[in-house]
């Protein structure tokens, strides 16, 4: 059964780098052809895809994002690692990390596993 966490800060000040890691138990990250992914859900709003990285090793970004965003992976610890620079209040949102055969959905049931989500406040 492969299993998700997320971790980092759950408190991050304006104009710094949110920096979250998801860590895969249960399963390789680079064994099945999937697209491991950053996915955030701002109050009050709808899912949001931020960004992917496939098990190739190709990154794949929201063009909304893109700017700021960073996916990288260590394939020795079973993680990936999301990015955000210059942030703002507007980030502040459950940052969830899943994984499934499809780049770039922002519908959950297009993800096979997902991780339980961590909140994330931008705020000085």
């Amino acid at each position: 059964q492969v299993q998700l966490q997320e971790s980092g800060p759950g408190l991050v000040k304006p104009s710094q780098t949110l920096s979250l890691t998801c860590t895969v138990s249960g399963g390789s990250i680079t064994t099945k052809h999937y697209y491991w992914s950053w996915i955030r859900q701002p109050p009050g709003k709808g899912l949001k895809w931020m960004g992917a990285i496939a098990t190739s090793g190709s990154t794949y970004y929201s063009p909304s994002l893109k700017s700021r965003t960073s996916i990288s992976r260590d394939t020795s610890k079973n993680q990936f690692t999301l990015q955000l620079s210059s942030v703002t209040p507007e980030d502040t949102a459950v940052y969830y990390c899943a994984i499934g055969p499809m780049v770039g959905s922002s519908e959950a049931y297009d993800y096979d596993y997902w991780g339980q989500g961590t909140q994330v406040t931008v705020s000085s």
